[in-house]
């Protein structure tokens, strides 16, 4: 067993994850002002005082760095979802609100973040590997769970429906969890995601519309229905 096993990560393993996380950070930072497209290895070695070739080392290409970018924001919105979830006070109603409300808020607050996350992009990444759907659905498990203790699991499910959902759920290893929750979970992201996606490009905004209530709605319709 060598020293660095023994004692964890040496400091060569602490300079090479610092940098890696400076990276991602300059990236960010492009990503925000010009999006994915704006997205340059070589830019952001430039920021960071480095030659192209030398951040070859910390990524192999933009796709392996846009990967980095897209699995960091899914579990930050996770975490952020499992916050909210985990809010002590409050029935099963409330927790579902808490987190239709830090979804909405992630949005808000990391609009270039959720962008990549939901769009392709650009022509050529694979935004659905394993690696990034695996990443997505730990996002969709929280809300799976708050989900799960409101619905009834003898809730109807739309018989064209009732296949793929339970197919989706054999794929994705969701388990103890009635077709019913994860349909009815997939309609509330559904309806989560349109009104994010429009509030995030201003749409609400033009039309003079504060979106706020259409979330307690969508959270309301939920616990309502089940």
């Amino acid at each position: 067993m060598t020293t660095e096993s023994r004692t964890g990560p040496g400091p060569r393993d602490r300079f090479r994850a610092q940098v890696r996380e400076e990276v991602k950070a300059a990236a960010l930072r492009q990503l925000a002002d010009g999006g994915p497209e704006a997205l340059s290895l070589n830019a952001v070695a430039k920021q960071l005082g480095m030659t192209g070739p030398a951040l070859y080392r910390y990524f192999a290409n933009r796709d392996s760095l846009l990967t980095e970018l897209v699995v960091d924001a899914y579990e930050t919105l996770a975490a952020t979802l499992a916050r909210a979830a985990g809010t002590p006070a409050g029935d099963g109603a409330e927790r579902l609100a808490a987190v239709v409300r830090a979804y909405r808020d992630w949005a808000r607050t990391e609009p270039h973040r959720y962008r990549l996350l939901f769009r392709a992009p650009f022509k050529g990444y694979d935004a659905h590997s394993t690696r990034l759907v695996d990443a997505a659905q730990r996002a969709m498990n929280v809300v799976l769970n708050v989900a799960n203790a409101l619905t009834s699991p003898d809730a109807a499910v739309p018989e064209d429906s009732r296949d793929q959902v339970q197919e989706w759920m054999k794929r994705r290893g969701v388990e103890d969890v009635p077709p019913a929750v994860a349909s009815r979970t997939v309609l509330l992201w559904a309806h989560l995601h349109g009104l994010a996606s429009l509030e995030i490009e201003d749409n609400f905004a033009s039309m003079g519309i504060d979106p706020g209530p259409l979330y307690e709605a969508a959270a309301g319709e939920f616990t309502h229905g089940v």
